[in-house]
């Protein structure tokens, strides 16, 4: 299990601002587990939303248990894992006319998800 989720939405308003937010649950540990756990994916943020990320887009971090003592470089191979599995879907739904509901409630694997509201 991976030590996050990533949830992916395109916003569809023209604007091309990729957008991020991370939030950690209080079932992970105290607040200073929580903090760690969010700089933690702050960080991976960092490093590669601007490259893998969908222009035009929400995304969302969730941060799981285990996620703060697993490995910093296995967490970012994860993410990268999680970036590769949303994009595709992104470009197939942005430029879709049309999505069916299989298309959206489908998670993909390795922690990341795509949702659009329909």
């Amino acid at each position: 299990m991976p030590g996050f989720v990533l949830l992916m939405r395109p916003r569809d308003d023209g604007d091309e601002t990729m957008r991020i937010g991370f939030t950690v649950t209080k079932k992970i540990g105290n607040a200073v587990v929580r903090n760690r756990m969010k700089r933690r994916l702050r960080a991976l943020a960092r490093e590669l939303l601007a490259e893998r990320g969908v222009a035009g887009a929400d995304h969302v971090l969730i941060g799981r248990n285990g996620g703060v003592e697993r490995d910093y470089a296995l967490l970012r191979t994860e993410l990268g894992k999680a970036f590769r599995k949303v994009t595709p879907q992104a470009a197939a739904t942005i430029s879709a006319d049309t999505t069916t509901p299989a298309q959206v409630s489908t998670p993909a694997k390795a922690g990341a998800q795509m949702g659009k509201r329909l």
